[in-house]
This record gives structure tokens, C-alpha cells and sequence, in this order.
């Protein structure tokens, strides 16, 4: 029997307690050897040392809504939301702040509030997603047409390497702590990585954002560690602490609302509209307007019958006179090509211009349990002149493997999201899934795009990136991930694949694990209704 770990915090091996911790937000079940609540930093520090001595995996996590599976797994789940030293300062004079990783990206916004600042980057999750998590996934949403992801605006990490060294890692500043994980990837991945510069831009997907693999081309660019570290999804170590730049909170909002007969001038139309600096350029498919064709909401049932797509647009301005201009101006480029324009010129206005992109939640929610809403090709980012083909072949070859879908999307990013609806009753769904995946890939690739944007690869993307970059780059992903983590304690499978199928271990189907069935119906509760601000040892 294996010792704990020498925590004050809570570690559990009995069944209620890895039950609750087998799912997450994503489509799999997977029932962890250990849950661990770690107290503090200093417990965090004891974990890690006490995994690597015994070659235990660890999976950190916290708010548990990330979708690619990098949140479950066979080995010790670390749930970090329960640390007691939490830290969140704003410095107003400096637009910045300093946060632990537990910190959620809402009460960082809400601090940074009062000095009419924020944290652009905003992914729906927004309101329970931590900021480790962000991180770890380099997060984006709608903003980041505009803002970027999160990479740009940290400007300082601490991680915990598997030696249980803390290091700060400061952009442009070589870290004064060399840890031996540091150390070893210095004189050995470092080199590995600037020798293969020339192939490594070649083989990176041309797109507005890339989460897929670890960042070789933004080390590249900034030579800073840190790079690697932020979408790495807690394979090279556990961030701890994060120093943020903060941006200001414009004064006035508005947006428009476009809506296209034809596919074939949806690239058009969002070139039209990025003239306009929008701060979000949303995409509603015509899967999704037929999802909420029956809402009243915003009018949908009747303003979009003819609509292959609709775009949603918001500006964000200083000056009202400025953000009224900018709109008119939009308004008049893009009527040419559209057959319904909707203009609000308020930010009340442009709420309700915008109430239609948040209806569908609801309906999947409500869906029964034999048509489950899967996030499994959910994330692909393509080049913004290929995206109305893309949509198009993804209509296509969802409807030949008989799987209905729903897409949204940041546009303005040529980033579309999807939801797959399918008969989980029907024999052979899950082959059929496991097909659509496989053909969605290719079409990715084929078109120069990534498989993931925001979400990161998880466990569910992890197999495709040799498709994506090629034997000689994955090869340098393995460096990068032996150098900083050679015990290979930090969520194994993720990343860089355990060789298990992607479309395994699910948690829907009549293979899914069982679990005690008031944790079941607990689990299912926080995915319903989006609960992940709780704690899931409550359910235990």
C-alpha cells in the first residue's frame, strides 16, 4: 500500500471521492487512483515532490470546465480551488495585477473594475474559469479578435517543476532560480528548438490562433520559457502565481447584426467588419439558428429564415460620437452583402442585438439522454478565407455519418466551434463519431488550419498533432516535455498521447464507467447548469 502524501490538506482514495472527480466538463469518464486538496503552496510542493519519488501521475485541476480531457485521468487529481493562500492585487498605477492560479478570471475583473480596468481575454467560462486554468490552455473568446489570448498579457508566472522547485519566470528576463528541470532544458531542448527555427515556421498553422502542441514558434519569438508554459495545460509543471497586465475598460459599447444568404460571402463579410477594429466578430451557423429557430428571442424565429449565417459584431470606443461613426461606417460597407442589418447604437441595445448567441445553451442543456451534446470536434481555427468551405464540408460530412451538429464561433478569428448531437441509442454512434473526428482532422489540415484554437489538446486532440506539425517537431515536443518533466509525472496522455483512442472511455454510452448513481446525477447537475464553481468533493 502506498504511503500518502505528508499534506495537511485532504487526500482520498475511496470510491465516492475519485467517483466525483472522474468527469469534467468534455466528453470522458475517467476514474482517478487518488483525489488531492492540497492546502497551501507548500502542500502543492510536498505533492509533487512525494509523485515524482513514487513515478505517480498528476492531474491538476480546477474549475474542471476545460473540454479536451487535460482535467481527468488515471493518476492523482490535484484540485488546486481550495488553496487558503490566494492572492489577488491590483496596482491601478501600473495596470497590472498579481493573482494566485486559483483566482477566477470574474474576481479578478471585478477588482480590476473599480479602477476601471480588466483582463480582456474573455472565454465563456468566464465566470467560474480560473486563471491557472486560462493559462494553461493560453484561453481566448470572443475579445480576442481584438485582444489576443492570454499570452500576450502575462508578463510573469511561478511554476512548480517536478523537482518541487519554485521558479519565477519573467518575460525577457532569464530566472535568477535555476531549477535543475530549467536547467536541463537550456542545454538541451533550448538548442534543439532554435537549430529547427526555419522548419518549425514552415509548419505552424498560419491562423489567429493556435493552442495545439506546446508555443515552439512563441519561444522562438521571445526566447522566454514562459511562452512554453502557457498553453502547456499542466504537462511541464503547476503555475502558482501569475502577474497580469490590465487593460482600460472603454467607456461605451455598441455592435451590429449581419445576416448572409450565402456561405460564400461569409469570408468577405468578416473582412469587412475587421476594418472596423471590432473588439468581438461572433459567427451563428445556420445549425444553430436552426437549433433556436422556435425562440422568440431577439426575433429569431422570424428575422433569420433565409440566413445561412448571422455575424455578430461589438465596438468598443472612448468616444460615443467616435462609436456612432464607426458603426454607420460599418453598417454602410457591409449592407451590400447582406440581406438583414441590424444597427445598436447603445450598449443595452447591443445586448439584446446579442441575446440570441446565448440561447442555445439552454436547449443542448434540456436535450434527453439519449442525444447527448459532445465537444469533440469543438475547437479547429481556420484561416479566415477558408472558413465558409469549411463549414460547408463540415455540414456535409456530419449529415453523411447521420450525426446532427450545432456551430458557433469567433468569426473574426476564423475559429468555429461545434457541438455534435448524436443518437447515443443508435448502434455504432460512437464509430461514427470517431469517424467524423478523423475526417474533420484532415479537412483542418487540408485547409491549413489547427485543430484547436483556445481549448488546447487535452487527451482528445493529442493524437492528431503528428498529422498537424510532422514527426521532427512532435519529436521536439517530447524534448521540451522530458526536460522540464523527466519523472513524467504532469498529466500524462495529454498533449503528447498515451495511445489510447480519443474517442474512449466516454462518459455517455453503455460502456461508460459506473458511478455511484447520486454523484452521476451531481455531475450531470454541474454540466446542465454550468456549476463548475463547485466544489466536487461535495458530491462525495
Amino acid at each position: 500500500m502506498l504511503p500518502p502524501p505528508d499534506i495537511r490538506g485532504v487526500y482520498r482514495t475511496d470510491e465516492r471521492a475519485r467517483a466525483a472527480y472522474a468527469e469534467a466538463a468534455g466528453i470522458y469518464r475517467i476514474i482517478p487512483r487518488a483525489v488531492c486538496l492540497p492546502a497551501d503552496v507548500a502542500d502543492l510542493e510536498r505533492i509533487i515532490c512525494w509523485a515524482a519519488d513514487h513515478r505517480l501521475p498528476l492531474v491538476p485541476r480546477a474549475a474542471g470546465s476545460g473540454m479536451a480531457g487535460g482535467n481527468v485521468g488515471d493518476g492523482v487529481v490535484v484540485d488546486l480551488t481550495q488553496m487558503a493562500d490566494q492572492r489577488l492585487e491590483v496596482d491601478p498605477n501600473g495596470r497590472c495585477a498579481v493573482t494566485s492560479a486559483g483566482i477566477t478570471l470574474a474576481a479578478l475583473n471585478t477588482a480590476a473594475a473599480q479602477h476601471q480596468l480588466r483582463l480582456p481575454p474573455d472565454p465563456s467560462s468566464g465566470a467560474w474559469a480560473t486563471l491557472g486554468g486560462m493559462v494553461s490552455t493560453n484561453a481566448a473568446g470572443a475579445r480576442s479578435v481584438r485582444y489576443g489570448s492570454v499570452r500576450p498579457w502575462v508578463e510573469a508566472l511561478t511554476l512548480l517543476t517536478s523537482d518541487g522547485q519554485a521558479t519565477k519566470l519573467r518575460r525577457g528576463k532569464v530566472p535568477e532560480d535555476h531549477s535543475p528541470s530549467l536547467s536541463r532544458f537550456g542545454q538541451e531542448a533550448a538548442p534543439a528548438i532554435r537549430s529547427a527555427a526555419a522548419h518549425i515556421r514552415s509548419r505552424f498553422p498560419r491562423t489567429r490562433k493556435n493552442s495545439a502542441g506546446y508555443a515552439l514558434d512563441a519561444f522562438l519569438d521571445s526566447g522566454d520559457v514562459l511562452d512554453l508554459v502557457i498553453g502547456a495545460e499542466g504537462t511541464l509543471g503547476i503555475v502558482t502565481e501569475i502577474e497580469w497586465r490590465l487593460d482600460p475598460i472603454p467607456r461605451h459599447r455598441a455592435g451590429l447584426r449581419v445576416a448572409l444568404t450565402q456561405l460564400d460571402e461569409l469570408s468577405n463579410s468578416i473582412r469587412i467588419l475587421l476594418e472596423s477594429r471590432p473588439s468581438a466578430l461572433e459567427l451563428l451557423d445556420r445549425t444553430f439558428l436552426d437549433l433556436v429557430a422556435d425562440q422568440r428571442v431577439a426575433g429569431a424565429g422570424l428575422r433569420f429564415t433565409a440566413a445561412e449565417a448571422v455575424l455578430l459584431v461589438e465596438l468598443e470606443r472612448d468616444d460615443p460620437r467616435t462609436l456612432r461613426e464607426s458603426i454607420e461606417e460599418a453598417t454602410a460597407r457591409i449592407r451590400p452583402l447582406a440581406y438583414a442589418v441590424d444597427s445598436a447604437y447603445s450598449e443595452e441595445a447591443a445586448q439584446r442585438l446579442w441575446a440570441i448567441r446565448h440561447a442555445a445553451s439552454p436547449i443542448i442543456a434540456a436535450l434527453p439522454d439519449s442525444r447527448r451534446s459532445l465537444q469533440v470536434i469543438e475547437d479547429a481555427c481556420i484561416p479566415i478565407d477558408r472558413m465558409g468551405e469549411y463549414i460547408r464540408r463540415l455540414r456535409n460530412a456530419a449529415s453523411a455519418r447521420g450525426i446532427s451538429i450545432v456551430m458557433f464561433g469567433h468569426a473574426g478569428d476564423g475559429h468555429v466551434h461545434v457541438n455534435l448531437l448524436p443518437d447515443i441509442v443508435r448502434s455504432g454512434w460512437e464509430a461514427s463519431v470517431a469517424a467524423l473526428l478523423d475526417d474533420v482532422t484532415d479537412t483542418v489540415i487540408e485547409l491549413g488550419g489547427t485543430p484547436t484554437g483556445e481549448h488546447g489538446d487535452g487527451r482528445l486532440r493529442a493524437a492528431t498533432l503528428r498529422r498537424v506539425y510532422g514527426d521532427q517537431i512532435v519529436e521536439l515536443f517530447h524534448q521540451v516535455k522530458q526536460s522540464l518533466d523527466p519523472p513524467g509525472i504532469f498529466n500524462p496522455g495529454v498533449i503528447l498521447p498515451s495511445g489510447e483512442p480519443p474517442i474512449s472511455r466516454l462518459k455517455v454510452g453503455q460502456d461508460a464507467v459506473p458511478l455511484p448513481r447520486d454523484i452521476e446525477r451531481g455531475l450531470r447537475e454541474i454540466e446542465v447548469t454550468a456549476g463548475y464553481a463547485r466544489c466536487r468533493l461535495e458530491l462525495a
